[in-house]
């Protein structure tokens, strides 16, 4: 049993957390989490991958406004449209359909990033489907509906970089403290925390995300990649570090709320 030490949504796709104290755990994960996603005018969705800049902003979702902040522009609150024309997009190679939220918010990307860029939300009736060991839902995420990383992961392995990286350069939802040791969170087939209950999908494959610096949306370089390849290799040929986790059973959790393992692999 490890306890819940961190709790972050990421309500656009690419872009920086909300911290939380305490959330409420959808069938798509955290509320609000990647409920946005940012795409190119052809509507293909940009990634920090290819947009580093995306670090930059901090939007928040309040009630049915979200506001958006970055450095050296001034911020800017959009009304949330849930109810407008769809169009289409393309998240990896798949193609859905997303709620364009209008001229302002993509004027404001577009000069953040340097790009243009739209902003669209997940309608209603996204009825994504993610595979793994327990298929599940989610919003825009990459591939499931959770992503779970213990600090002891991450100890072992700032215990092998020169420099230190903070848990910010994974991206994870739920940090835990430790669960059977470092890594322990790859063994975790089922686990309840809060009213909730999670269920493993698949490992965490890490890719260029890793190495921006999320205060400055920069790459840095070639770590972690470099060191995780070393001791974290995966038989599908990518690094994992933290695991990924569909959601079995909705409700509320809360940072110092026990992650209670109940199978393990």
């Amino acid at each position: 049993m490890g306890s819940v030490v961190g709790l972050f949504t990421y309500p656009i796709k690419g872009c920086a957390p909300v911290a939380l104290d305490d959330g409420e755990l959808t069938p798509a994960g955290l509320r609000h989490d990647r409920e946005f996603m940012v795409t190119g005018p052809d509507g293909v969705f940009r990634s920090q991958r290819r947009d580093p800049r995306l670090a930059l902003i901090r939007p928040e979702v309040r009630g049915d406004e979200l506001r958006l902040r970055a450095p050296g522009i001034e911020p800017v609150a959009v009304p949330v449209d849930t109810v407008g024309p769809r169009r289409s997009v393309r998240l990896f190679s798949a193609d859905f359909l997303g709620i364009d939220q209008g001229a302002e918010a993509a004027e404001w990307l577009s000069t953040v990033l340097g790009v243009p860029s739209r902003l669209v939300r997940v309608p209603p009736e996204h009825d994504r489907v993610v595979s793994g060991a327990t298929p599940g839902t989610s919003g825009w995420a990459d591939s499931a509906a959770l992503h779970v990383l213990a600090e002891s992961s991450l100890a072992d392995l700032n215990a092998r970089l020169a420099e230190p990286l903070p848990m910010a350069r994974f991206r994870p939802n739920i940090v835990v403290d430790d669960v059977a040791g470092p890594h322990g969170e790859d063994r975790v087939l089922a686990a309840e925390v809060g009213t909730a209950a999670v269920a493993f999908c698949k490992p965490a494959i890490r890719c260029v995300v890793t190495v921006v610096d999320q205060e400055t949306g920069v790459k840095t370089g070639k770590e972690p990649l470099r060191t995780l390849a070393g001791y974290r290799r995966h038989e599908s040929g990518g690094v994992a570090f933290g695991a990924k986790f569909s959601v079995t059973r909705p409700g509320t959790l809360a940072v110092g709320d026990a992650f209670t393992v109940t199978a393990w692999a």
